[in-house]
């Protein structure tokens, strides 16, 4: 498999609850991650004081956050809005040459910033709501 940019990870927004999802504008920098709460079964019955997991026990998570520069375009208006209406739009992360992760997603932070000789920055960060898919290209 060749090396991929970095570029090509792109994070989409569901823009009307239709399945119509946009590449969030002005994204330079995004990240996914992908979390599993381990539930600890240990006992002094554990053989050689190890410890023990439950498999298939806890709680999984996932997380998208991005950074860029402010565009004032369609997708940065729909997320602020579903930042204050407390929504929970379905997201996409498209991983180049791997698949798609989609599913219910809520911005947990929404953060803008600006210098006096520089461009204005957003920052956003999003938590699951709910199943996560993925599907392999």
């Amino acid at each position: 498999m060749a090396v991929q940019n970095g570029r090509d990870l792109l994070v989409k927004m569901d823009m009307n609850g239709n399945g119509q999802f946009e590449t969030i504008a002005g994204l330079r920098a995004s990240r996914l991650g992908f979390n599993a709460e381990t539930v600890d079964v240990t006992s002094l019955e554990s053989q050689g004081r190890w410890r023990e997991l439950l498999a298939g026990a806890g709680v999984r998570s996932a997380s998208i956050s991005g950074s860029g520069v402010f565009r004032d375009s369609t997708t940065d208006g729909r997320a602020r809005q579903v930042f204050f209406d407390g929504e929970v739009p379905h997201f996409q992360v498209v991983i180049p040459d791997f698949g798609t992760v989609e599913g219910p997603f809520q911005i947990t932070s929404l953060e803008y910033a600006g210098s006096y000789n520089g461009e204005a920055t957003y920052e956003i960060s999003l938590a699951s709501a709910g199943a996560i898919s993925f599907v392999a290209l």
